[in-house]
């Protein structure tokens, strides 16, 4: 008798936990999309100078990225978010090295209204073509 009762109470478990389960879902910001993004800054080498590239490079222009700082009371913008930001924006335009000319702060920015100071980071940008990855 008490397989019977352990057998119907696994039984009823199962068909309430099942009933249960039909009413979630599961959304995450996990896609190929966000991942690609979130990743794209790190297939972007940083180089000193223009010595240190490899022989068969091609140049592909400038780029800028920046840091923001929106309200008084948050952190101040910083180097290494304005660095992070145009590396994304170099793997955007094709490009997997980066040599970094200058970075400023810009106090009081009158241009960007959603920022009281601006950390703008420049670089120049390249294509490194290399068989040997």
């Amino acid at each position: 008798m008490t397989h019977y009762l352990s057998s119907v109470f696994v039984i009823v478990c199962t068909v309430l936990l099942g009933a249960c389960s039909s009413q979630y879902a599961v959304k995450t910001n996990v896609d190929k999309t966000n991942f690609s993004r979130y990743f794209s800054p790190t297939k972007v080498k940083i180089y000193q100078n223009e010595q240190e590239l490899p022989s068969t490079y091609q140049s592909l222009g400038g780029v800028e990225g920046e840091s923001c700082q929106s309200k008084s009371h948050h952190e101040m913008p910083n180097i290494i978010d304005a660095r992070t930001d145009a590396r994304r924006t170099a793997f955007q335009q094709g490009a997997n090295a980066i040599i970094f000319t200058n970075c400023a702060l810009i106090e009081n920015n009158q241009a960007d209204k959603k920022c009281i100071r601006t950390r703008v980071c420049y670089g120049r940008i390249f294509f490194i073509n290399d068989k040997s990855n």
